[in-house]
């Protein structure tokens, strides 16, 4: 994989940022220095702590470190979407946090490249941890270089949840595995006012609807070259956007979808306005019980001459991560307290428990009071597996793609036009 950014990019990207003045303000910030230059106190910069599934697990458990440790305190620094952004800042200040938990996609792609994190594989095994770490979870975190960006946690499913009580309404007697059927299951709910498929078309969840479509006629050898080079032009990748143009002027994707987000499609098949959703594992989580109770969890349908040879998911173990930061390599004792805690089976099942949460990491725990994180854990065999496009796709490509999702969406326009757009994206980043 490569990196679109060189150590004089990232810090020329941060310059007129990178002061500790214009740190952007966040819960615990202005003890960043004194946090720095504390033994005592281990800095963690997070997502959990705000509405991400797990964060309450996170809190708990982050107390119970506390009880545990008596000498070694674990203060926060909570951010959403924009922790990134946020770390960046205050690496080029050197004041950034010990560890970062965040996922693998966009900018974070770069940051062991232009040391802004540390290789950490030596650390993984000198704590006794590799073991823990699913194999397939070490590959993806695991860069060209050999080098491992952080230790992996979470994971996520990525099937299909179908609503059987609104198919069955509108007289479709079983999920549809095929194209075809899935249109014509389309046109039969929206005779009874039901959208078919309901997909943040304006966002990163179309992006990914849209990247797992039109992988139906490609290998992942041939994916993985379509999304590192953005070059659309072959056979597989061509069929695989026709395809996508005929399922979205067939009428199988909800209304408006090109202005649709992430949380309008969990809303609209929650509250069973929609009867399908590409739905990660955090959201089937959140379903609730009543449409619960009759979902049942699949993969894509299929064109003829597909190159799986069942319905699709999608599967990463990329979701968050532990990274370990120039900063806090300076109190490694810490660092290897804490995540030999995070890492103890009885704090993962906890995760899987009370959060419904997928892991990266070896465990026999399954999300009981999670009925449709379970099944999706459970599919198995039962379904195919296309690439996840996001450890391949150049992290200056990664928000222009999602415009040309977008437009992929937009009822009308045609398939060169959405291969256009998906290649600008990769020109223009």
């Amino acid at each position: 994989m490569r990196s679109s950014l060189s150590r004089r990019g990232f810090l020329a990207a941060g310059s007129g940022l990178a002061t500790a003045a214009a740190l952007p303000a966040l819960s615990g910030c202005s003890t960043l220095a004194s946090a720095d230059s504390d033994p005592g106190t281990l800095l963690v910069h997070t997502q959990l702590g705000t509405t991400a599934p797990g964060s309450a697990t996170y809190t708990a458990v982050v107390k119970a470190f506390h009880k545990e440790n008596p000498g070694l305190r674990v203060k926060n620094l909570v951010n959403g979407d924009d922790l990134p952004q946020v770390y960046e800042t205050s690496r080029l200040a050197r004041k950034e946090p010990d560890v970062v938990m965040v996922n693998l996609y966009d900018k974070t792609l770069a940051w062991t490249d232009v040391g802004a994190t540390v290789d950490v594989k030596g650390y993984l095994d000198d704590w006794g941890l590799r073991e823990r770490v699913l194999p397939a979870a070490l590959e993806e975190w695991t860069d060209s270089k050999g080098r491992l960006r952080a230790f992996p946690y979470f994971a996520t499913n990525w099937p299909v949840a179908y609503n059987t009580a609104l198919l069955e309404r509108a007289g479709v007697d079983s999920v549809p595995t095929t194209g075809d059927q899935l249109i014509g299951a389309a046109r039969k709910l929206r005779a009874k006012g039901v959208a078919p498929v309901t997909v943040g078309g304006n966002d990163w969840t179309g992006q990914k609807l849209l990247a797992q479509i039109i992988q139906t006629f490609l290998t992942p050898d041939e994916a993985r070259k379509v999304y590192t080079t953005g070059d659309f032009s072959s056979k597989g990748a061509r069929e695989g956007i026709d395809y996508f143009v005929q399922l979205r002027d067939a009428g199988v994707f909800a209304d408006k979808a090109e202005g649709l987000t992430s949380d309008t499609m969990t809303t609209q098949y929650n509250t069973e306005a929609a009867a399908i959703q590409s739905a990660m594992s955090s959201a089937l989580a959140k379903v609730p019980a009543g449409p619960a109770t009759h979902t049942e969890i699949g993969g894509w349908p299929l064109a003829p001459g597909a190159s799986h040879g069942k319905p699709t998911i999608l599967r990463s173990y990329t979701l968050i991560g532990f990274w370990i930061s120039p900063n806090g390599v300076k109190k490694l004792p810490s660092v290897e307290k804490f995540l030999r805690f995070m890492y103890r089976p009885d704090v993962v099942s906890r995760f899987i428990t009370e959060s419904g949460r997928d892991m990266a990491l070896v465990t026999d725990t399954v999300s009981k009071e999670f009925p449709l994180v379970a099944k999706a854990q459970q599919l198995g065999d039962r379904v195919g597996q296309v690439l996840l496009p996001d450890l391949y796709v150049p992290p200056t490509a990664t928000q222009p793609l999602i415009t040309a999702t977008s437009t992929a969406f937009t009822r009308g326009t045609s398939a060169a036009a959405v291969r256009s757009a998906l290649e600008s994206a990769y020109r223009t980043a």
